[in-house]
């Protein structure tokens, strides 16, 4: 590569599906570094619960965008579009390739299409009386009262994502411009990356859900109740973004008594299944990507060789 070129590698899909495994391997037959979009991996001390790579596998590979803020801080997309960009240009201007790996789809298009959020507006006063209206009335009338403004960003949206619920009401209350509308003139303005997207599943639904289980029940093993002891413990409130994530809320409700520990695995369980079902709604749009099906479990040798196949044809590898 030169440093004239913008090309990067995407490696996306639902949780546990094996993306970091396939993102080692390409990195190191391609020369690579991996730039994680993962909204939930930039925070430091948050280890078990998102699947953080491991040591073991940061040495097989240079990774970017992990242990990067406090779980204290509230990271936007602008941010992580920010200083991701400036990893994959760093990579790219030391003739490396960089490896976009991660499952947050919004972190990855937003990344890819240099989506420009310079110019919406904010106001912080608004945003906490929207924030104040949103614990007093729910997620779900929130999320109905969106939609009724802004019906596409609404039905990308979780009832329980009050973050993104109050920023795109507060962008219409300001500007009068829904985000989606924004999102839609970015677009025309050519990408800030050339993309080659990877997206892996499984061919039988329950074979990914099996494995979803199989992974909270491996973090359970390895600690995951100590780690969200330790958070709590170090003065982290309960109710930050990141105590939100799936996995330390569940076990919050634990720790404080309120709910036994398997109620707690059961419940992690079913809200990771939930949130694949809604990764592979945003990958799905994804027409230009090779689609990795897994028949029963990861096939890394399978998974290397299409891989190869699809970057030589688009000009990467």
């Amino acid at each position: 590569m030169t440093p004239m070129d913008n090309k990067v590698i995407v490696i996306a899909g639902p949780t546990a599906s094996g993306k970091t495994r396939l993102g080692i391997e390409l990195a190191r037959s391609l020369g690579g570094e991996i730039v994680s979009a993962d909204s939930m991996q930039i925070y430091r001390r948050m280890d078990i619960g998102t699947a953080k790579a491991t040591a073991e596998e940061r040495n097989a590979a240079v990774h970017h965008m992990l242990d990067v803020t406090e779980p204290g801080q509230n990271w936007s997309v602008a941010r992580y579009v920010e200083e991701a960009a400036r990893c994959c240009d760093g990579i790219i201007a030391r003739g490396k390739l960089p490896i976009v790996v991660g499952g947050t789809g919004l972190y990855i298009d937003s990344l890819i299409s240099g989506l420009d959020f310079a110019g919406i507006a904010s106001d912080n006063a608004l945003r906490e009386e929207l924030g104040a209206e949103y614990d007093r009335l729910g997620g779900e009338e929130m999320l109905r009262r969106l939609a009724q403004f802004d019906p596409e960003r609404a039905a990308k949206l979780h009832p329980g994502d009050k973050r993104r619920i109050v920023r795109a009401t507060e962008i219409y209350r300001l500007t009068g411009t829904t985000i989606t509308e924004h999102d839609r003139i970015t677009a025309q303005r050519p990408k800030r990356y050339d993309a080659a997207r990877i997206v892996l599943n499984y061919a039988d639904r329950a074979d990914l859900y099996a494995q979803i289980d199989r992974r909270v029940d491996a973090m359970i093993d390895a600690g995951l109740v100590g780690e969200v002891r330790g958070l709590l413990a170090s003065g982290l409130s309960p109710e930050c973004t990141a105590m939100q994530a799936i996995g330390y809320k569940e076990t919050v409700a634990y720790i404080e008594g309120k709910i036994p520990l398997d109620e707690a695995a059961a419940l992690i369980k079913q809200n990771s299944r939930r949130y694949a079902k809604r990764q592979l709604t945003w990958f799905g749009r994804w027409q230009d990507a090779l689609r990795i099906i897994w028949k029963t479990g990861p096939d890394m040798e399978l998974a290397r060789r299409a891989s190869t196949e699809f970057l030589y044809d688009r000009g990467v590898s």
